[in-house]
């Protein structure tokens, strides 16, 4: 079955520096749009950056310029480069990928089970 698994959440001190990453695995045609969300604690979960397949991204203004998303298409994986953190970028961050199966053409997104990033000193 398709899985979409996220790694390298942490403690980290404000003004440090973290990267996560993110695999989607399974019976994977092609990976289309991929990116990152977020949810603090009592907020909802909002967009942090989404990258196309030919590289095309876009960032939440609260991240732009701090964050770089990238993709590995032969693998289909996605990271996410996050410097000068900040306390309130404290929270579970999410990887979603949109997939196409090898036994059906329709573009699915799936979801990756969080992986929590504490800034804080």
């Amino acid at each position: 079955q398709v899985k979409v698994v996220e790694s390298g959440g942490g403690l980290v001190q404000p003004g440090g520096s973290l990267s996560l990453s993110c695999a989607a695995s399974g019976s994977i045609f092609s990976a289309n749009v991929m990116g990152w969300y977020r949810q603090a604690p009592g907020k909802p979960r909002e967009l942090v950056a989404t990258i196309t397949r030919g590289g095309l991204t876009n960032y939440a203004d609260s991240v732009k310029g701090r964050f770089t998303i990238s993709r590995d298409n032969a693998r289909n994986t996605v990271r996410l480069e996050m410097n000068s953190l900040k306390p309130e970028d404290t929270a579970v961050y999410y990887c979603k990928a949109d997939l196409r199966s090898l036994v059906s053409t329709t573009l699915v997104g799936y979801w990756g089970q969080g992986t929590q990033v504490t800034v804080s000193s």
